[in-house]
């Protein structure tokens, strides 16, 4: 998501509700012009011209003041315009309940007030045959000029009410995307930052033990421990500069299923006792699925190097069926001063979690009678189309 269109969407600029307003503005300058084309066409007496007034006044009135409502304009346009055509006078001014019509059409707060507005603007030509004597007015063709400006209103009304509905979900999208982003980032960060830190810690423990009795074993445990910390910094400025940049280029190498016997090689180098079971060809799982595999893999195995470092974790990974699945089963002793209470976070099961969903995938994790157990099962084509970020999957 760009960041114009991100501040588009979240200024909630809405050209179409802008110009609603201002045509309201314009209401009683063509009040005011029918006012004038009726008095000029036809002279009347004094008291005529002040009911050619009145709809000015209060189309006026509404414009200017927000808090009168259309209703009471309505009944001043009908009680003005159906005495002024008593003497056959003043024609013209049924321009006025024409007006009426569009705006009760565009600006009625409802439907059903829409119609009784609309209803009542058509009954001033019906009104003004009644008291005239004879009858001078075509009352079908100012039918169809009330009726028609209504339609009109009700049209735009509808339109406007449609960008409204339009409006709302963009903003919606704008704000899910937004929080979709914050997650994956927040998924990534604790990959990178929370695995690496998890591998280094237990080689400086494997150091930190043999270093009065085997020196060399504990200079090899220091060196690993570097290479991961070095790698990690690596991981972690990649995703950092690619998260900073809106330039579209080539995004560095995702991790994938393949490199799992790697990511249990370098767990074991740590000092974990770690195996892997592997049945079925790897290759056929798909760049988006592998990466996910390879995260949750990388996260049980942090999790067994930080809570359970003397256990024996099982790692077993099948491809078969068109769906993949993955058992991490961690059997031991858990380390003394590690917490699992209710009101740990869990960052690193919420991101497993949220990775295999988002591909279509069922995840568990969970203690066991001997330890502890996460399986997830997703499928070889990822389940969920996911928007990607610069050719990142989530």
């Amino acid at each position: 998501m760009g960041p114009e269109y991100r501040r588009c969407v979240l200024a909630g600029s809405n050209p179409v509700l802008s110009h609603t307003n201002q045509l309201r503005a314009f209401v009683p300058a063509f009040a005011l012009a029918a006012a004038v084309l009726a008095a000029v066409t036809d002279p009347s007496s004094p008291a005529d011209l002040v009911l050619a007034a009145l709809p000015v006044v209060a189309f006026a009135a509404w414009t200017y003041v927000p808090a009168i409502p259309l209703w009471a304009v309505a009944l001043v346009v009908v009680a003005a315009v159906v005495p002024a055509q008593r003497s056959g006078g003043l024609e013209p001014l049924l321009f006025e309940a024409s007006l009426l019509g569009f705006v009760a059409g565009l600006w009625a707060p409802s439907q059903a007030v829409a119609v009784a507005l609309g209803l009542l603007a058509l009954a001033a030509p019906i009104g003004a045959i009644l008291i005239q004597d004879p009858a001078e007015i075509a009352v079908g063709i100012w039918l169809l000029g009330i009726a028609f400006p209504w339609m009109i209103g009700r049209a735009a009304a509808r339109q406007r009410q449609l960008v409204e509905q339009l409006d709302a979900s963009r903003r919606e999208l704008a704000q899910q995307a937004l929080l979709d982003e914050r997650r994956r980032i927040a998924r990534d960060v604790h990959d990178l930052v929370g695995h690496g830190l998890a591998a280094v810690m237990l080689q400086i423990t494997s150091a930190r033990h043999v270093l009065r009795r085997d020196p060399a074993a504990a200079e090899e445990a220091l060196h690993s421990a570097e290479e991961v910390g070095r790698r990690s910094m690596r991981e972690l400025r990649g995703t950092v500069a690619l998260l900073r940049s809106d330039a579209t280029g080539v995004a560095p190498p995702l991790p994938s299923a393949t490199e799992i016997p790697g990511l249990v090689a370098e767990a074991r180098a740590g000092g974990l006792l770690v195996e892997l079971h592997k049945r079925g060809d790897l290759a056929q799982i798909t760049p988006s699925v592998g990466v996910a595999l390879y995260r949750i893999a990388q996260e049980a195995l942090a999790n067994a190097a930080r809570h359970a470092p003397q256990a024996r974790t099982v790692l077993e990974l099948e491809v078969a069926l068109e769906r993949a699945s993955l058992i991490a089963e961690t059997t031991g002793p858990v380390a003394t001063g590690t917490t699992f209470g209710p009101d740990r976070p869990r960052y690193g099961l919420i991101g497993m979690r949220e990775r295999a969903s988002t591909i279509g995938g069922d995840f568990a994790a969970g203690p066991t009678s001997r330890g502890w157990l996460v399986r997830c099962t997703v499928p070889l084509e990822p389940g969920d189309a996911t928007a990607t970020r610069d050719g990142q999957p989530p």
